[in-house]
């Protein structure tokens, strides 16, 4: 069964009784390069487990068990079950769990599952949780890469650098704890049902944190005050956020050879780890 061809997912769908959700950010694809180049960007190979969130009917899936020695795939929506069973029933390396990737055990599911094995991370997320499903996969700390499908927005924001305008918190994040890299992109008539946005694949490759950080929570405390108002300067954001006063803020941000009037967009992570601890003992 070709799962990308449009006729024949229909039949399945209808076969089975399905229906899309758009509460689930149920989106599925009808173009057969697009899984098997997001599998060949993903690192699967001889010697890998790969995590696949949100399988869909499979399609990934399929490419992924045909490189790694074992794919987990967690899906949230029941009806897709007897559908993934049937679409993988050649597929021995891969298995399918019921579940949320927001609620499950990352660590302990990638011990149990993946023994052995260097495990990655791959899957085309669903829209609605792009940003807590990064970051549970980025926090789990078990994968020697992330590599996900996601709306072409929120990969501009992981990867964009300091001083553009899609540079942000969850960009500070995310190149904190990886390198992040933008591979390609996806229209909106590769899916069914089409989505109103272009999509685009990005890959996480975890690092160690910077040396420059040597309080991560009081780090990211600054990075939430830095763009708590994006039209603001840094002075006022800082202030409005974290409750100090200007006067004193001020002078921090003098101590880093930070301008009076620069806002939290234009600092890199080493500048906001200079600052955070230049306010270590304000807040």
């Amino acid at each position: 069964m070709d799962l990308c061809d449009i006729n024949q997912i229909k039949a399945l769908l209808n076969r089975h009784g399905f229906r899309f959700s758009k509460s689930m950010g149920q989106n599925f694809l009808i173009e057969d390069w697009v899984p098997r180049d997001i599998a060949s960007v993903s690192g699967a190979g001889p010697g890998t487990g790969a995590l696949e969130v949100g399988p869909g009917i499979g399609p990934l899936t399929r490419e992924l068990a045909g490189r790694a020695d074992r794919v987990v795939s967690i899906e949230l929506d029941r009806a897709l079950l007897p559908i993934l069973a049937e679409t993988l029933e050649n597929c021995p390396n891969a298995e399918v769990i019921s579940g949320d990737i927001l609620k499950t055990d990352i660590p302990t599911l990638i011990r149990e599952k993946f023994q052995g094995l260097t495990p990655i991370a791959c899957a085309n997320l669903p829209y609605n949780i792009t940003t807590p499903a990064i970051s549970a996969l980025i926090e789990a700390g078990s994968f020697s890469s992330i590599t996900v499908m996601i709306q072409r927005e929120v990969a501009h924001r992981i990867c964009a650098a300091p001083g553009t305008a899609d540079y942000g918190a969850f960009s500070v994040y995310c190149q904190y704890h990886t390198a992040p890299e933008l591979l390609f992109q996806v229209p909106p008539e590769c899916f069914i049902p089409s989505p109103k946005v272009t999509s685009a694949v990005v890959r996480l490759v975890p690092r160690p944190a910077p040396a420059e950080v040597d309080d991560p929570k009081h780090f990211f405390l600054v990075v939430k005050g830095a763009f708590a108002l994006r039209r603001k300067t840094l002075l006022n954001s800082l202030s409005a956020q974290l409750g100090q006063p200007k006067e004193a803020l001020a002078q921090a941000i003098a101590r880093c050879g930070l301008p009076p009037d620069i806002r939290g967009e234009r600092l890199s992570i080493p500048q906001f780890a200079q600052l955070s601890r230049a306010l270590r003992g304000l807040i």
